[in-house]
């Protein structure tokens, strides 16, 4: 269990955007608009500061699906950073990577409900912008406690398929996944929960082609179970998710999506049951001799890390060969596969991204609070992101994030290039680019931890 103690403060909007809106997300999909709303698409903030005077640190989590378009993410971002007075490493926008939300994509305008996106997207700035400040004004003494729990909803799903040579995206029940639940719970003077923080790896594809409902999939049953056990609201940051995923999915049942939340929700609970009062260990304090000779432990106080730190870098990953922004358009154009046209269109869409050179350079956040690591990228990263780098600082407590202040594509371990997948297809990166990641995260979280 770790602490931070600073002023902390917390805020909660509504973000669905109208029923009508673009929403278009799977290739197998027959419907072009969301045709109503199975649970509200929420924004919280939480931000961060040594005092109330402070430059603060400002954390995002929004039920959206991913970015299509650097510039809409920049745009967005940029525009949140200069009404803030923010530089670019004190904030982190997470997207929790749901599969039933709107389209993000400026230049689907033009598109059934596309006439939506942008005005969502201005309104989206304006309300993460008011959340923020609102959180600031609100914000006050408190104590952010962390610790590890498990939830086995997370299946592998890079699945083997059977008489072929490819691995296909569905549940394989012969590899292991990553089952960590890492839970902040952030307590005022009074004792009173103010907010909770789940960081937890599984991908939102619950809700698929059949489904025509927005909805934050499993995480807004989370949300239901968790927040009125604590009175409070819950921020969720999507975890290093690029090959996890619910069993069963691409589902049009909301109702399996639901149930889903509900077994993350009681293992948040679950954990948070387990922790300790805010600023308070267990000490070793003697031996007392019975039957057995009886260790005693007891509760005692122990002070919070007040440290704040925040660094942004870059991570030159060396890009795939792959067709230029012209070729991508040009076999659009003329292809009249629906699915074909919606991958190329996605590749399009990475391509400006990622420029047309051999390498690019992909945004990494540090964030330490306390005695904790927080982590955010823009890429899809596979687990093993998150397993390496909580090996490498423990004890330190570490959340990481994918599909953080931007997207462009997945990030598998090398030896995936050894397969035919889904995502090394996708991805623009060549192979190695996740270990580059992974040993820059954690050269900067070590030197962090080691400050004083």
């Amino acid at each position: 269990m770790t602490n931070y103690h600073g002023i902390i403060g917390i805020a909660r909007a509504d973000i669905t955007p109208p029923v009508g809106i673009f929403a278009r997300n799977w290739g197998a999909a027959t419907h072009d608009v969301a045709a109503g709303v199975h649970m509200p698409l929420t924004l919280t903030c939480i931000t961060f500061q040594t005092d109330k005077n402070a430059l603060p640190l400002v954390l995002f989590s929004a039920d959206l699906g991913w970015w299509k378009s650097a510039a809409d993410e920049r745009n967005l971002r940029h525009g949140i950073l200069k009404a803030l007075s923010l530089p670019e490493e004190r904030l982190m926008f997470c997207l929790t990577h749901t599969h039933a939300g709107p389209s993000t994509f400026s230049e689907d305008a033009g598109k059934p409900g596309g006439h939506l996106i942008i005005p969502f997207l201005q309104q989206l700035q304006e309300t993460a912008v008011h959340a923020a400040r609102e959180a600031m004004a609100t914000a006050q003494p408190a104590t952010l406690t962390w610790q590890y729990g498990r939830c086995n909803l997370a299946v592998n799903r890079d699945f083997p398929e059977p008489g072929g040579n490819r691995l296909v995206v569905g549940y394989n029940p012969a590899a292991a996944a990553d089952d960590t639940v890492l839970t902040g719970r952030i307590t005022n003077a009074d004792g009173r929960i103010m907010g909770t923080i789940v960081n937890y790896a599984c991908h939102p594809t619950t809700l698929a082609w059949e489904n025509q409902l927005l909805s934050p999939d499993y995480i807004g049953g989370m949300r239901g179970v968790v927040e009125p056990a604590t009175g409070a609201p819950c921020l969720f940051l999507q975890g290093a998710s690029g090959e996890l995923s619910p069993a069963e999915q691409y589902s049009g049942d909301t109702s399996l999506a639901d149930g889903y939340g509900r077994q993350l929700g009681f293992a948040v609970l679950s954990t948070l049951e387990g922790m300790l009062p805010p600023d308070t260990e267990l000490t070793f304090t003697g031996v007392v001799e019975s039957g057995a000779s009886l260790a005693i432990w007891k509760k005692s106080p122990a002070p919070a890390d007040t440290t704040l730190m925040a660094e942004m870098t870059t991570v030159e990953m060396v890009l795939k060969p792959m067709p230029s922004l012209s070729e991508i358009e040009a076999a659009w154009a003329t292809c009249e596969d629906h699915v074909v046209k919606e991958r190329l269109w996605r590749q399009r869409g990475i391509r400006k991204t990622v420029g047309e050179g051999t390498v690019a350079n992909m945004p990494l956040w540090i964030w330490r609070l306390g005695n904790t690591i927080l982590a955010g990228q823009p890429n899809e990263a596979y687990s093993g992101f998150q397993l390496e780098l909580r090996r490498e600082l423990a004890p330190a407590a570490v959340a990481v994030m994918n599909i953080v202040n931007g997207y462009a594509g997945y990030l598998p371990p090398s030896a995936s290039f050894n397969h035919q997948s889904y995502a090394v297809w996708q991805t623009p990166f060549e192979k190695g680019s996740l270990e580059q990641l992974i040993r820059s995260a954690t050269t900067i979280s070590q030197r962090m931890i080691r400050t004083a």
